[in-house]
């Protein structure tokens, strides 16, 4: 398999899943910013949405979208406790999360990446961030992970997105289980693992 990413972005989460689950796989770094591929490769050719990740399979096929991505990797390896079994209320809490983590965390990260975002919509964005970290911080009481003592893929990408929080000034620091939890999913070796290898921390 072959995962397209860019460091530090959302493609993070796949990244950790995969080495989580101790499946082979590729790492094909994509520019965000240039939308090429290392080798000129125009990655609009690989992915007409132009984002990462992109995981394409052993057969040619291609996935996108972070959270499908997860499950997909999580369902080839059940016995690593990535993702509850289909049909379970278990995987409906997982995909619960994975969907929360995805409108209501990522999409509101994205003003404020933007440059021609004026300060005062920023603000807006920072305060409901900031409220939704509050009401995670409070699922977090008493738990390791998000879903109990089990690391998920939400986990990777709630550890993912929230990665970002410093770089646009967003202040997480009075969130103590949050910041537990960041903490010790930042510990995990398959993290360190994929974080190396995106040149996110040294070798």
């Amino acid at each position: 398999m072959k995962l397209y990413y860019s460091p530090g972005a959302c493609s993070l989460s796949p990244h950790i899943v995969l080495e989580e689950a101790g499946l082979p796989y590729e790492a094909v770094m994509a520019s965000t910013k240039s939308h090429k591929l290392l080798d000129g490769t125009d990655y609009y050719t690989i992915n007409p949405k132009g984002y990462v990740p992109l995981l394409e399979l052993d057969d040619g096929q291609r996935l996108t979208e972070g959270p499908a991505i997860v499950q997909y990797i999580a369902d080839l390896v059940p016995a690593s406790g990535l993702a509850p079994a289909a049909g379970t209320m278990a995987r409906y809490r997982l995909i619960e999360w994975l969907n929360f983590i995805s409108t209501e965390v990522h999409k509101s990260y994205s003003p404020l990446f933007n440059a021609a975002m004026p300060e005062e919509g920023k603000a807006v964005y920072r305060e409901r961030l900031l409220g939704r970290y509050r009401w995670i911080n409070e699922q977090l009481e008493g738990r390791q992970y998000l879903m109990g003592d089990t690391f998920t893929g939400a986990d990777a990408y709630l550890f993912t997105v929230t990665t970002w929080a410093p770089r646009v000034g967003l202040d997480l620091s009075a969130l103590a289980n949050l910041q537990a939890f960041q903490a010790r999913v930042a510990a995990r070796p398959a993290v360190q693992a994929a974080m190396k290898a995106e040149g996110l921390i040294a070798k």
